[in-house]
């Protein structure tokens, strides 16, 4: 073992990545849990351990940006959700850059890569990064590992790549945040609603950093990105975590990022989400829920599927567990970074630490 002294680390948020978050830390001998952020005032002062579903810990929430920040941090692990305003997350990551504190984040996506993010918010993390002398990650599952780095680390076996499909084939009747299902994509609504989803330039915005990602492991230039938004009503009335989904009104939705490449749609990450397993039978079905599948057409052609959870029922708190692990076992290699902004490809492999 390591006679390093642990990495002292706070947590930002305590939803279900934050929850996993500060259950995982205070697990690990190389990683010190010295504080959690909540937005909540009823949440201030309770014990960490119990707000988070586990034992005392003998560490109590605290709103006090400031307060936390003189507690020494190495490393901050950012869960708390910006309700989709990036602005909000980005103030917050300069704040903590300039103190020199490390962050790593599954708020913004889109930072995996970051050379395709919002130019005028990457000069400020950036120049942050700069001055403070600390690093930024940002990860998860998807993105951040199962459509570009689990992808990169695929296509280490290929001669020629002819295109790529990256699949997400998931039932997201477990997933509770009704702005999310509802308004974001289009669940419930009938098919005249425009949800954001459809909306040109939000899948960019989004998941188009995935494209460029692995468009630039291949050293690839893109023509262009594309984008597919369709819907399937669900004939029945369908009780969900997130409420309810009238008889017909939208049940499933599946929609493409598309990066062309010479002319041809050569790198695609494609999302296939149903609130009921038989609600548009004829798009991509895997045998198992929380299925990543990964096609490639090529020299040698291949096909991986990834699994997440041991039944369908434990695909979601598993994916929402592995999405956390992303970022927590990517602590000390933050640390060690190079001050600015790294992506997944700059990074040794994150393995967890003390696992077995």
């Amino acid at each position: 073992m390591s006679s390093l002294p642990s990495l002292r680390v706070a947590v930002w948020g305590t939803g279900g990545v934050g929850t996993n978050a500060v259950q995982s830390i205070a697990r690990r001998p190389d990683l010190d849990l010295v504080g959690v952020w909540v937005h909540s005032a009823d949440k201030v002062g309770q014990d960490v351990g119990t707000l988070t579903g586990g034992e005392p810990l003998g560490l109590t929430a605290s709103a006090d940006v400031d307060e936390l920040l003189a507690r020494g941090l190495d490393c901050v692990v950012y869960a708390a959700s910006d309700g989709g305003m990036r602005a909000f997350a980005v103030d917050d990551y300069v704040r903590f850059l300039e103190a020199g504190v490390n962050v790593v984040t599954v708020t913004t996506p889109a930072l995996i890569h970051p050379p395709a993010y919002d130019p005028q918010a990457r000069e400020r993390l950036e120049e942050a990064a700069r001055r403070g002398g600390a690093t930024l990650y940002a990860s998860g599952i998807e993105p951040g590992f199962a459509g570009d780095h689990l992808v990169a680390l695929l296509l280490t076996l290929s001669r020629r790549v002819d295109s790529v499909r990256s699949q997400e084939i998931f039932s997201y009747a477990n997933y509770p945040v009704a702005t999310t299902m509802f308004d974001v994509f289009g669940f419930g609504r009938p098919l005249e609603y425009t949800p954001v989803m459809a909306m040109p330039g939000v899948q960019q915005a989004t998941w188009g950093p995935v494209v460029h990602m692995v468009a630039a492991a291949l050293g690839a230039e893109l023509d262009e990105v594309r984008e597919t938004y369709e819907r399937e009503v669900t004939d029945r009335r369908l009780e969900v975590a997130c409420g309810v989904i009238e008889a017909g009104t939208v049940g499933a939705v599946r929609f493409e990022t598309i990066g062309v490449v010479g002319g041809r749609d050569a790198i695609v990450l494609e999302h296939v989400n149903r609130m009921a397993p038989d609600v548009a039978p004829h798009w991509p079905t895997a045998p198992q829920d929380g299925t990543y599948r990964i096609v490639v057409d090529g020299e040698p052609s291949m096909r991986c599927d990834l699994v997440l959870g041991s039944s369908p029922e434990t695909s979601s708190p598993d994916g929402m567990l592995a999405t956390t692990m992303r970022v927590v076992n990517a602590i000390p290699a933050v640390c060690a970074a190079p001050p600015g902004l790294a992506t997944a490809l700059d990074l040794p492999l994150t393995l967890p630490r003390a696992a077995l």
